[in-house]
């Protein structure tokens, strides 16, 4: 069985660095992987964790996924410009009030969480519809699955990857592509601790008491411990990936954390996904299900009135 080219975004710390390491080192050799970052001055952590993989299975590559450049250049280094296995993991985050957040922040966010698949797959798509063979596994989340308190632009570039995927998924069906969207549950990273601190150090200015009250006292004060005991590990994320990766014909989603699920019954989206460690989540699923999502009686509108 020859080997899959497995190209993998933002590999420089978390479930990126765990992906790489753990397909890397697969006790048949069946990958082999370019582990890509945008600053290659952070991957020391990555070249130590591959150990002797590194130049055998493993190559660490740059790759910036808001440059189109720097994509192309990138694929134009693997041999043939194959990309068997494209797993789209980069990602930033952002917390707070949107008052307080500027629209370049948001911009930049959507830069890179969702068009930075767009682009990804741009390069590499076309290839894959020449040879008819290829698997795109997106790194979503469970905010993919519902919104958070104070998460807003977050959550909204997790819905547009998710959407985005379900309508590539179907076209992908005719050029015998897959297509998985894999999502964590809370997960114990640098990320999340860095997306934490930049919460904490917000300038909150234009924001209104009663809403930086509730950041402040209700929402950071609960993250201030993280997820603790109830968190998964990059390396159990990298583990349920190689899963999917092997299989004859995986899902198109996959909830990594056993906590975690989604019912979506008629009028009722919105179901308790078990993380009943954070009272954030929880609050915010308890005054989504209260809101009038669809009326169960039909109206006529006069139009002599309008």
């Amino acid at each position: 069985m020859s080997q899959k080219v497995v190209l993998i975004t933002g590999c420089s710390s978390g479930i990126g660095l765990a992906l790489a390491v753990r397909l890397a080192g697969h006790e048949k050799k069946r990958f082999m992987v370019y582990a890509t970052m945008r600053d290659l001055s952070r991957g020391q952590d990555l070249v130590e964790a591959a150990g002797r993989a590194l130049g055998r299975t493993l190559e660490v590559r740059q790759l910036d996924v808001r440059d189109e450049t720097s994509i192309t250049t990138c694929v134009d280094g693997l041999p043939d410009r194959r990309v068997d296995v494209l797993i789209s993991n980069a990602g930033v985050g952002l917390r707070g009030p949107i008052e307080s957040q500027s629209m370049e922040e948001m911009r930049a966010l959507m830069d890179t969480n969702f068009f930075g698949l767009v682009r990804l797959l741009k390069e590499v798509l076309p290839g894959m519809k020449r040879r008819r063979r290829g698997r795109i596994v997106v790194i979503s989340g469970v905010l993919g699955i519902q919104g958070v308190l104070f998460n807003d632009v977050y959550t909204a570039s997790q819905f547009a990857l998710e959407g985005f995927c379900e309508s590539l998924a179907v076209q992908a069906l005719r050029f015998n592509l897959t297509v998985s969207v894999i999502q964590p549950g809370p997960v114990l990273t640098l990320f999340e601790r860095k997306v934490y601190d930049e919460a904490v150090q917000m300038d909150l200015s234009e924001a209104d008491q009663e809403t930086v009250d509730l950041f402040t006292n209700t929402y950071l004060k609960n993250n201030q411990q993280g997820f603790g005991p109830h968190g998964q590990t990059a390396e159990e994320v990298a583990q349920h990936t190689l899963k999917i990766l092997t299989m004859a014909d995986p899902p198109f989603r996959q909830r990594t954390d056993r906590n975690t699920r989604q019912q979506d019954r008629p009028g009722d989206t919105f179901d308790r996904p078990g993380l009943d460690h954070d009272q954030v989540y929880n609050a915010t699923l308890s005054l989504l299900k209260r809101l009038p999502w669809t009326r169960h009686k039909t109206f006529h509108l006069d139009k002599n009135t309008l």
